[in-house]
């Protein structure tokens, strides 16, 4: 038999009612299952708040389609179902299990990895996200060593050359040059650590990647504005896409820095937004604009979800209403509104608004040192990359063609 503190169907349909996330079609749907859930639960005396782990839910649909014959879209309502219960638990604040076990990230198995790293984090400078990536490339080349009966003891250019060889079939050029940057790395290492005697680093040849040979990854400042006024902000979800892409578009965010601003970053008193560059480790303070102030404290009354746990200000807009985990997510919330928009741009990845920016902030006549401080650049030169889309910049400056 369930507890007391088990909500009702009342609880549960106010709940919902207050997320303005889930139809009264679908909270039908969404409560036949969680009877058929809790059926379970008093039939194999478990406790309902107990089961409702991912692990739960997958005893639960084993048991449901044990002598049935059931379509994976069917059981895909049950998922819904009862991470949408889950939602109720934390919203009247009972204790439950977390829907997954926290997954520790295993430390390098080897001890030259396990210096690597550190020398990575200690000495380079680098941040967590670009350790765990370096480490990932060595791990490859390391793999390509055991396949051959070696190890990072017997590293030699032929073998440096032929593990980049099998990558560059594997991989886009770019991320060839990028793993290859980190075999320089690693070389190094193992150099000035004395691992090795021959300096091998200077020897390692990568793909050449040509600075300027992608598309231009700046919208027009034009389709900036259409894009932003695309978006429909009759909905939870349409405040919360707003407010994400003004602040971008505003700023000159990356994905990484808008999705990890939490709510304590915000002073509305000072009118200030504390901000996190993931890939530098540098936190900063920016003005709270007053067109931004009002679009986020509108997201935040009227669209966030109240009673999140998470503190992080740009969650998912479906139950358990998670912060936006990666990049990905952004480049979809972009490409989605420009689509609607009707924008056709041959990039629209996560950081085309910070291009835009930039673009913009160079049209205005903001200087290239004080644009790289903005951005974050420790190279003023990295600017260089935004002149080229800065057209109207350009045509200002051009030269007189003599006839």
């Amino acid at each position: 038999m369930q507890p007391e503190s088990t909500p009702t169907t009342r609880d549960i349909l106010r709940v919902w009612r207050a997320d303005r996330i889930v139809s009264a079609s679908t909270a039908r749907q969404y409560l036949y299952w969680i009877g058929r859930f809790r059926r379970y639960c008093n039939a194999l005396g478990l406790d309902e708040a107990d089961e409702l782990t991912r692990d739960g839910l997958g005893r639960f649909l084993n048991w449901y389609a044990h002598s049935r014959s059931v379509a994976a879209s069917y059981l895909a309502w049950a998922s819904s179902s009862l991470r949408s219960l889950r939602r109720v638990y934390e919203f009247i604040g009972r204790p439950i299990p977390p829907w997954r076990p926290v997954e520790c990230r295993p430390a390098p198995v080897t001890a030259v990895l396990r210096d690597y790293a550190a020398h990575l984090g200690q000495h380079r400078g680098n941040p967590e996200v670009t350790v765990r990536k370096k480490l990932d490339h060595v791990g490859k080349l390391l793999e390509h060593l055991h396949c051959s009966g070696k190890s990072w003891r017997q590293l030699n250019l032929p073998e440096i050359d032929a593990f980049l060889i099998g990558c560059a079939r594997r991989y886009a050029p770019s991320t060839t040059a990028d793993i290859a940057s980190t075999v320089r790395s690693f070389a190094r290492f193992l150099l000035v650590s004395g691992r090795i005697r021959t300096d091998l680093a200077d020897a390692v040849i990568s793909p050449v990647t040509r600075q300027f040979e992608n598309h231009r990854r700046a919208l027009p400042w034009e389709d900036v504005q259409r894009l932003l006024s695309a978006v429909d902000t009759s909905t939870a979800c349409g405040l919360r896409d707003h407010a994400l892409l003004l602040m971008m578009s505003a700023y000159g965010l990356g994905a990484g820095e808008v999705i990890g601003l939490q709510l304590q970053h915000i002073d509305w008193n000072a009118s200030t937004l504390q901000m996190f560059r993931p890939k530098t480790d540098v936190s900063f303070v920016l003005p709270l604009l007053p067109p931004v102030a009002r679009v986020l404290a509108r997201y935040l009354r009227h669209g966030r979800p109240a009673h999140t746990l998470t503190r992080y200000v740009f969650v998912q807009m479906k139950a358990p209403f998670g912060a936006l985990a990666s990049s990905s997510a952004v480049r979809h919330i972009i490409i989605k509104h420009a689509k609607i928009a009707g924008i056709q741009a041959p990039y629209l990845g996560s950081h085309v608004l910070r291009h835009s920016n930039a673009a913009r902030q160079l049209d205005v006549g903001t200087k290239a040192r004080v644009l790289s401080d903005l951005l974050g650049h420790r190279d003023p030169g990295s600017v260089s990359a935004y002149v080229r889309i800065a057209t109207q910049s350009l045509r200002e400056v051009s030269l007189p063609i003599p006839r």
